[in-house]
């Protein structure tokens, strides 16, 4: 059999079976995932290893050797998890949104369209803190002395010039930029080849995104400026600083250039000279405000800066909106192609074959739709908060407009999205009790008397977990929300408060107004508490884990292709190890049956595809509650989509068995149900022997010699369980040699 060559240090091939176990997000301690009190590390190291039963003999009765892969600490460490969750959220989440694009050549104003809202996501982290330091600050404490003490006297910064002050307190926004830069060096640790080479693409997003970060606090200093009078100087600098900021846009709107191999070397000398002018303008720019000695006009606010951050928001807006048309576009085409001939009844298809899940290619506009909102939530809120804590919106007319129309589009927002999540669910629940009653009378004909109670409770079951099966039109609802942030910021251009609008066109009072608003700042602040004690808690209570953490381990699978910032990904370090140890495995053993858990499932069939010919053919595969089409198909339609499982499949050699359960809200089938009644499978297809139903519960009454009857698992993993060892004990006999030997 043809293989790499013999090494030294090459240990002799052992006629056993490994079982390499992967545990999904948010996984238990490696104890609890060999089911053995104690364990000893072979291969890895804290953050990442593989584990085995200690003692010196770890083959169990069925002549397999348990060995677990433990993920769980790569994606990050309690304090940057905690701070990033708040933080880098609507940063993570507009990356994730780039790898949900829809599948095909002509995808890529998608890709375009994610990463100038991700821009755009750096630009207003910038403008609200700038609101903070220039604005707040800067102008209205330091200047009209409104705010309370000690702020209004802050560093003796009262008693001097105004450029002056700006320019000092410019370098807090310019101390976040270098947060930021800081952030966004920050790298996975790879095993050997990476996953995804896009580290020099991150280099240059981030050199793009520095740049604009820049630009725009240019502007926002020179508009202010040019206020009280334009020089030769100032006029030059914006724009400079303007065209810095377009060519930025146009660095991430041609298609192709920052991604082509191609262009590479041109892409990243202009991203690393955009960034140099950007940073020689900005210092540039300190000196020309501090030294000009002119008088400035005095307005309540920063002259300019509504005008900006409100462009900051339409922009944001706008791009949303296109995106969401962009993709419901395609889909509608790509549907239009694939839908049935007129008169075909929808009965033809198989019984769970068609699934109402989210349409694949639609999951960028949602992840979109919720970082846009989290992030225009989050600098509305810190500028809201900061002016309530230093006092400076009293008797100025409060907070800028278009801050003041974001918080309103917050609190209509969450209210919008509670009723359709409501009145989705009511609508559902009928026909979810509907479909989960057949499927229960299905597997349980004959229900003794005293069984009844169990039965109801596993109907509830599969009812609550055909849920999945609604997130298409609740996403779809939710994304179509966008048009309220796109109507408020088209009305924050008008230079009118909502008080105003709302009394002339819908004869509401300004109370009613400003219960709304008080109800959006509540609504932030308690977003931001929720999230900043959930990364607390996440590492201290393991039922919170293991809710909160998916979140995050999700979001951190995939490499940064939008923004430069978000979290780094673990994938990089996670995949190519298991493929790394795979292939020992497969060298020192009889064969190496891979079983994987939800998310470990997608790893594992990443680590398939890395695999050589020769690691291969000595390779199984056992996944459970895997989430491989249910979800992760029509979320990342492009890169984990049905040709890519079945390419998986062949690279085994079929080898593979996939178990799930009705019950289970995750995980599911992921070629054929096999439901009972579903029709018989196609013989000819390999594919349609890879999906194994389990009922569940195992039975409504206990066992003989038991006192409680089966629970239902649902999601969770069960490894002791009869079908899940004889389906084990399946694939490890197709791996041993015919001879025994």
């Amino acid at each position: 059999m043809p293989g790499r060559p013999p090494q030294h240090g090459d240990h002799p091939r052992r006629a056993d079976v490994v079982e390499l176990r992967v545990h999904g997000v948010s996984g238990a301690q490696p104890a609890a995932v060999l089911h053995e009190a104690r364990g000893r590390q072979v291969a890895g190291d804290d953050s990442g290893g593989f584990h085995r039963r200690a003692g010196a003999d770890d083959t169990d009765p069925d002549g397999l050797t348990l060995e677990a892969y433990r993920w769980a600490d790569l994606p990050s460490g309690t304090v940057a998890r905690t701070l990033s969750m708040v933080f880098l959220l609507p940063f993570m989440l507009s990356n994730l949104a780039v790898w949900m694009r829809p599948a095909g050549r002509r995808a890529a104003g998608v890709t375009i369209l994610c990463r100038l809202l991700a821009l755009n996501l750096t630009v207003l982290y910038v403008v609200s803190i700038a609101g903070v330091a220039l604005d707040l600050l800067a102008w209205r404490c330091l200047g009209a002395a409104r705010c309370r003490a000690p702020f209004d006297t802050l560093a003796g910064l009262d008693d001097g010039p105004v450029g002056q002050r700006l320019a000092v307190l410019t370098l807090l926004p310019i101390a976040a930029i270098v947060l930021l830069r800081l952030l966004g060096t920050r790298r996975s640790r790879p095993a050997g080849n990476p996953l995804w080479a896009v580290e020099p693409l991150v280099a240059r997003l981030r050199a793009i995104h520095v740049a604009a970060a820049f630009a725009v606090l240019d502007l926002l200093l020179l508009t202010a400026r040019r206020a009280g009078g334009a020089t030769p100087a100032t006029t030059l600098l914006w724009a400079l600083s303007a065209a810095v900021l377009l060519v930025c846009v146009a660095l991430l709107a041609a298609p192709g250039l920052i991604d082509s191999a191609s262009t590479a070397g041109m892409s990243t000398w202009l991203a690393r000279a955009v960034g140099v002018v950007a940073v020689g303008l900005s210092v540039a720019t300190l000196v020309a405000v501090a030294s000009d000695g002119r008088g400035w006009p005095s307005p309540a606010g920063l002259p300019g800066y509504g005008a900006i951050a409100g462009g900051a928001l339409l922009g944001q807006m706008a791009l949303l909106v296109l995106l969401c048309g962009l993709v419901l576009w395609r889909h509608g085409r790509a549907t239009a192609r694939s839908a049935l001939p007129r008169g075909a009844a929808r009965s033809a298809l198989p019984r769970g074959a068609a699934r109402s899940a989210l349409p694949r290619g639609l999951g960028a506009t949602v992840l979109a739709a919720i970082a846009v909102g989290l992030a225009g939530a989050f600098s509305a809120g810190l500028v809201y908060q900061a002016g309530d804590l230093l006092g400076g919106f009293r008797g100025d007319g409060g907070p800028p407009l278009p801050y003041r129309w974001t918080i309103l589009a917050v609190f209509l927002h969450v209210v919008a999205a509670v009723l359709a999540c409501a009145a989705i669910t009511l609508r559902s629940r009928r026909r979810r009790c509907r479909a989960a009653a057949d499927i229960t009378a299905r597997d349980f004909p004959v229900v003794p008397p005293e069984a009844t109670g169990r039965l109801r409770l596993a109907t509830k079951a599969v009812a609550r977990a055909r849920f999945t099966e609604w997130l298409g039109v609740l996403a779809t609802a939710y994304a179509a929300l966008a048009v309220i942030g796109l109507a408020t910021s088209l009305l924050g251009g008008t230079d009118r408060g909502p008080e105003d609008l709302t009394w002339r066109f819908l004869g509401l009072p300004a109370g009613f107004v400003g219960m709304a608003l008080a109800g959006g700042t509540y609504i932030v602040a308690a977003v931001v508490l929720v999230l900043l004690s959930g990364g607390v808690f996440a590492y201290r209570t393991a039922w919170f884990r293991r809710h909160v953490g998916i979140l995050w381990d999700l979001g951190t699978f995939w490499p940064r292709a939008a923004h430069p910032f978000a979290p780094p990904s673990y994938a990089d370090r996670a995949v190519p190890e298991l493929a790394d140890r795979i292939t020992q495995l497969a060298e020192r053993h009889a064969g190496v049956v891979l079983c994987g858990h939800s998310h470990g499932s997608a790893l594992l069939a990443l680590a398939v595809l890395r695999l050589p010919p020769h690691t291969r053919r000595r390779v199984a595969l056992l996944t459970y509650g895997s989430p491989l089409d249910r979800l992760y198909a029509r979320l990342f339609p492009a890169y984990l989509n049905r040709e890519v499982l079945r390419e998986v499949g062949e690279r085994v050699g079929w080898r593979w068995l996939n178990l799930w359960r009705d019950t289970d809200p995750v995980g599911g089938w992921i070629f054929a149900a096999h439901r009972p009644g579903d029709p018989p499978p196609d013989a000819a297809d390999p594919a349609s022997g890879v999906d194994r139903r389990l009922r569940d519960p195992r039975g409504l009454l206990p066992a003989p010699g038991e006192r409680r009857p089966p629970p239902v698992r649902g999601h969770h993993p069960d490894e002791s369980e009869p079908e899940f060892r004889a389906a084990l004990r399946e694939l490890a006999d197709r791996l041993r040699p015919p001879d025994g030997g």
